[in-house]
């Protein structure tokens, strides 16, 4: 038995082999490919790169290699694609390169189709390593089979390998005559400077949002669908200057309005978007900013039930606070891409906060805003956010509050007391470390007012005057525990042995006033920017009353402890050696050099404590 096929006669059609294209109608084409540009002219927003190519092809100076940089969306393949058909326009009249690719060359179909055998297309992305890049370099040695230039098209070219990169220097530097190389990126820093120096350089930058919105409303009309202006900035603004993502969220739009013949609304955007309402938002701000916590609250509360994104809300404050900030700034004139009535209510509330207050407002939100991504529970970072946004915009600024202080003060706080003309440091209380060896050519501040002229006394009846405190207050707060002068909370640091912040309020603090609960202080120079913070974190858990510890540069302080130490240590030695005893003693032995000087006291405080180590030791 033969179990050879029959013959078949030459005309007879052959099994079906899977690969004829499927008959019917043809698959939809999203917008993103639909109007992908096919001329130069249909590029928007990228005019001087256009302005840059049109006079390079005009004069004949056509480099031998591009570099196409810019975030996604924005036309870097597209425009790859159109320089090649630029470099191979052939058509029965122009057989030269041209920007004008009107009426479509020869070559220009099967380039756009990435179809053409000389124009070679390649992900870097998947194709990394120097083994790929030895393709290209031995394919550059042949002539193109059909077009004027062969052209390698390298798409995402910063994934290529530090080696793949060294191999293609060379043959990048100086290529045949034939061959042109188009590299594409989305992250430049990436690229090797070697690299980038041997490319003509173009930055596609992001599309403006008007002329984007504009852009959308015209393919809208060609699709025969209707989309609300305000809808359409809502896109526009979504897609953060990239076109693609801006058609493919024009696509999604369109299918909104379903079969109905009315316009696609902004509202219906937006719940597409899943943005929040922006007026509500700005609702939100405000009365977050007034105070209104309850209020604040409850508003974002429904927003989210709405279903808005928490961070989404938070980066809507953010870009709030940025734009009332530019109407601080700049005024109302301000390009904030807002509607009028959104304009002048940002400048209403810019009215009543100052720029550091709002820059204040802004490292909050922006702090905020990686909680709220980064929480389990975003809506509770997002509430947490908001009243922490609340409580600082309640508050004066550091400079307002300082001269605020000063001015409500008593005089005393504020002049310097005089000198005291004869020493008086042997008989000031000093602290437990002041009796450690001291070289007395320390320099000190010989004009710097005393430490003990910035210390308020305290009131000794109930008719005192309060300094700083309002009229509707007196008598009402209750005392506050603590350290009741400055050497009384030296005395707190040391005995608390917390080394670091005592090493830093004594050379760092120069006190202008001191009052329990109250501190101004003007800064040294090169004072640490967080002290203040964390003097008052450490006297508020010290005692468990607030304090409020607050630097001043408007304000001159008093002597730093360390000064101050110094300077009773240079009277100390002042005074003994006028000392009869010490004086004859130093005139018998010239050669003699007073190195310390020690009291009683200190001499018994030493001999207990060298007792109790040694009874500890036994």
């Amino acid at each position: 038995m033969d179990d050879a096929p029959p013959d078949m006669p030459e005309n007879a059609e052959g099994p079906p082999l899977g690969l004829d294209t499927p008959s019917g109608k043809v698959g939809y084409t999203v917008l993103a490919r639909k109007y992908r540009p096919s001329r130069f002219e249909d590029l928007i927003g990228q005019e001087a790169m256009v302005r840059t190519l049109t006079n390079a092809f005009a004069s004949g100076r056509i480099a031998h290699a591009y570099m196409l940089t810019g975030v996604r969306g924005v036309g870097k393949t597209t425009t790859a694609r159109l320089i090649a058909r630029a470099l191979n326009y052939k058509t029965a009249e122009v057989d030269q390169p041209s920007i004008v690719l009107d009426p479509p060359g020869e070559h220009c179909a099967a380039i756009q189709k990435s179809a053409h055998v000389d124009i070679i297309e390649m992900d870097a992305a998947s194709r990394t390593g120097v083994g790929d890049i030895r393709e290209i370099l031995e394919g550059v040695r042949y002539a193109p089979v059909s077009a004027r230039y062969k052209v390698y098209v390298i798409d995402e070219v910063h994934m290529l390998s530090t080696s793949a990169f060294n191999a293609l220097l060379k043959t990048l530097e100086e290529p045949p005559p034939h061959v042109k190389f188009i590299f594409a990126t989305t992250e430049i820093r990436k690229v090797p400077v070697t690299v980038l120096s041997r490319c003509q350089r173009f930055d596609l930058k992001r599309v403006d949002r008007d002329e984007l919105a504009a852009h959308l409303k015209g393919i809208a009309q060609k699709e025969g669908a209707t989309i609300e202006d305000d809808g359409l900035a809502l896109i526009a603004r979504a897609a953060e200057g990239s076109v693609r993502d801006a058609l493919s969220l024009l696509d999604q739009a369109i299918v909104q309005g379903g079969d109905s013949d009315a316009p696609v609304s902004a509202l219906q955007v937006r719940d597409m978007l899943g943005l929040a309402d922006r007026a509500r938002v700005l609702d939100l701000l405000e009365a977050a900013l007034s105070g209104d916590h309850a209020k604040a609250l409850a508003e974002i509360s429904e927003l989210y039930d709405a279903g808005a994104d928490p961070a989404v809300i938070t980066r809507d404050c953010l870009d709030f606070v940025h734009a009332i900030t530019r109407v601080k700034v700049v005024g109302e004139d301000a390009d904030l891409a807002e509607a009028k009535e959104t304009v002048a209510r940002l400048a209403s509330i810019a009215e009543g906060l100052s720029l550091a207050q709002l820059t204040r407002l802004f490292k909050i939100l922006l702090t905020g805003l990686d909680d709220v991504r980064q929480a389990p529970e975003p809506l509770s970072a997002a509430e947490m956010t908001l009243l922490r946004l609340s409580s600082a915009a309640s508050l004066p600024s550091p400079e307002d509050a300082a001269r605020m202080i000063a001015e409500g003060g008593p005089a005393k706080e504020t002049t310097p007391a005089p000198k005291p003309d004869a020493p008086q440091g042997a008989e000031a209380p000093r602290s437990e470390n002041s009796g450690a060896v001291v070289d007395d050519r320390d320099d000190v501040l010989e004009d710097a007012p005393p430490l003990s002229a910035y210390e308020d006394e305290q009131p000794d009846s109930p008719d005192a005057d309060e300094p700083a405190l309002p009229a509707e207050a007196k008598g009402v707060e209750a005392p506050v525990e603590g350290p009741k002068d400055f050497e009384a909370l030296i005395g707190l640091l040391e005995r608390k042995r917390d080394i670091r912040l005592r090493s830093d309020v004594e050379r760092f603090v120069r006190p202008v006033s001191y009052k329990p609960g109250r501190i101004v202080f003007e800064p040294e120079a090169h004072c640490p920017p967080d002290l203040a913070q964390r003097l008052s974190r450490a006297l508020t858990d010290w005692t468990g009353s607030t304090w409020a510890v607050m630097p001043s540069t408007d304000s001159r302080g008093g002597e730093t402890w360390a000064e101050r130490r110094k300077r009773e240590r240079r009277e100390l030695f002042e005074v003994t050696r006028r000392d009869p005893a010490v004086a004859e003693v130093l005139k018998h032995f010239p050669d003699a050099e007073l190195v310390d000087v020690r009291s009683a006291s200190e001499d018994a405080d030493d001999f207990a404590s060298d007792g109790e180590q040694r009874q500890e030791r036994s």
